[in-house]
């Protein structure tokens, strides 16, 4: 099977599963929702996902390994979350 979203960098096998299972199928639509949209439509669909799927999507929209993510831009990931989840606390 070619899956477009496992050439993404940091998308392997399950991320690209559980993504298809939120109806995101290609990299327009990781970019139509962004890192935050995607990561809360698999959170939603139940998927017991850590902070690291939240990196990974976008390191993967920014062509670049999740762990050389900025800490800035890891923060306004969580930040950008967090308001929209006021009531959810975010592990991370």
């Amino acid at each position: 099977m070619n899956d477009e979203l496992q050439h993404l960098k940091n998308l392997g096998k399950t991320s690209a599963q559980w993504l298809h299972a939120a109806g995101i199928h290609s990299a327009s639509d990781l970019r139509r929702l962004g890192a935050v949209g995607a990561y809360q439509a698999v959170k939603t669909r139940g998927f017991r996902a850590s902070k690291v799927l939240l990196y990974a999507i976008e390191g993967a929209l920014l062509d670049m390994h999740w762990n050389d993510l900025p800490l800035e831009r890891k923060e306004a990931l969580n930040q950008q979350l967090d308001a929209k989840n006021p009531s959810q606390k975010n592990p991370k």
